[in-house]
């Protein structure tokens, strides 16, 4: 299908629901202006310090939030008013990036990150949580499609913006546009009805039990535990890339950081190529070929790139990669929203984002090693490997066509 007829596609959705619209703005408003402070942060932690230690720490306050928010805090995104974790957490960001622009010390600003990193882990599970009651079913995988597009469009451009910007003026411009960027986002929000983010009020039965039952409802559903098992298994992948990218890029293809950039550019794009066309997929095949298709684009890329003699050859490999992780993650949010009834809808995408975040994590911390020891060229055949058996496992669980939604666990 050529990408203008997917594109005119994704535009139904836009035009059949305002209140997605309005989502899908503050989205793409408020990721640019994320990733614009992203590297501002970066920059200003390493300018201050000089030290990589801090720039860890840094990187640490962004991650580890959603790990502690989806393993001890997801019920909140079901018991409390989305839309209000919504504006709340905008409203907060834009205080961070307010302070940040005010801020002295490089520890002001890991804290502060750290605040910001808890209001994004509130906020992303209890959008994506409110997404299947803003559009039909028949547009669901349109729309998760265009957040997912949107995500992505953000982080290339925001990156090549926020490193433009700190190298022109400094950090301080980047965290005011960013703060912006949240009190504008915050704005579309309040324009979207509550009670189409939610169901309904959901009764506690106290917090432990509610956070029991949102591993339970992963546990009773084949769905569920295929996006558990395959994606922690594939995120495994992610994190040995990421951190042997720039050693392939410039040691063994001795690209330079040019070839570096170029890298991440083509993932990048590649990634806004699978998002577009994941819905489209998914109308003309089922879930379980294109979601194990998808990992297995994952792995194909990462073992062709690092058998590519040249950065010019890996870059195609590289891209359809990237195409293969958005449409996964495309698939990810799917198997959720139809495998899990509103009321532990948030809970569960809160798990599962802190279970594979803390998997990143992990992968990430050995893949120094790793690369130390093997070399970035097999550190990216293993990552390739690795996802391959991700891709088997996804298959092998979702042999049954998915349920479209679960019984509530409680009464």
């Amino acid at each position: 299908m050529r990408l203008p007829l997917i594109l005119a596609r994704q535009g139904d959705v836009l035009r059949a629901s305002p209140s997605f619209r309005l989502l899908f703005g503050s989205t793409l408003i408020s990721g640019l202006g994320t990733w614009i402070a992203v590297i501002a942060l970066v920059v200003d932690v390493k300018d201050r310090t000089g030290s990589a230690v801090w720039v860890s720490a840094l990187l640490i306050a962004d991650f580890l939030p959603g790990v502690a928010i989806g393993l001890l805090f997801g019920p909140l995104v079901d018991r409390l008013s989305r839309k209000r974790i919504l504006i709340g957490a905008d409203l907060t960001r834009c205080a961070v990036f307010v302070l940040l622009a005010l801020a002295v010390s490089s520890g002001q600003i890991v804290v502060l990150a750290l605040v910001a990193g808890i209001a994004s882990g509130f906020a992303r599970p209890a959008a994506y949580a409110g997404l299947p009651n803003l559009v039909s079913e028949e547009l669901l995988p349109r729309a998760n499609s265009l957040l997912r597009a949107a995500d992505q469009l953000t982080i290339m451009a925001g990156t090549v913006l926020g490193g433009i910007l700190v190298a022109v003026s400094g950090p301080d411009l980047a965290y005011w546009l960013n703060a912006a960027s949240f009190a504008i986002s915050a704005v579309l929000v309040v324009r979207i009805s509550a009670s189409l983010l939610q169901e309904g009020k959901v009764q506690s039965e106290g917090h432990w039990h509610d956070v029991a039952e949102g591993f339970s409802a992963i546990l009773r559903s084949r769905p569920l535990m295929a996006v558990l098992v395959s994606w922690s298994i594939a995120t495994v992948t992610i994190g040995v890339a990421n951190v042997a990218e720039v050693f392939l890029a410039t040691v063994s293809f001795d690209a330079g950081s040019f070839g570096y950039g170029l890298m991440w550019t083509a993932s990048g794009l590649g990634a806004v190529v699978g998002a577009l066309f994941a819905s489209s997929w998914l109308e003309r095949r089922r879930m379980t070929v294109v979601y194990a298709s998808a990992i297995a684009l994952m792995g194909i890329g990462d073992i062709a790139a690092g058998c590519s003699p040249n950065v010019w050859v890996a870059i195609w490999f590289v891209l359809l990669g990237g195409a293969g992780n958005a449409s996964a993650i495309v698939c990810n949010s799917l198997l959720v929203q139809r495998g899990t009834p509103d009321p532990l809808r948030g809970r569960v995408f809160t798990v599962l984002i802190g279970a594979t975040s803390a998997v990143l994590g992990i992968g990430m911390a050995l893949t120094g090693p790793l690369v130390d020891a093997v070399g970035p060229r097999w550190a990216y055949v293993i990552a390739g490997a690795v996802a391959l058996v991700a891709a088997a496992a996804g298959f092998v669980m979702l042999r049954r066509e998915p349920a479209q939604v679960l019984e509530p666990a409680t009464s």
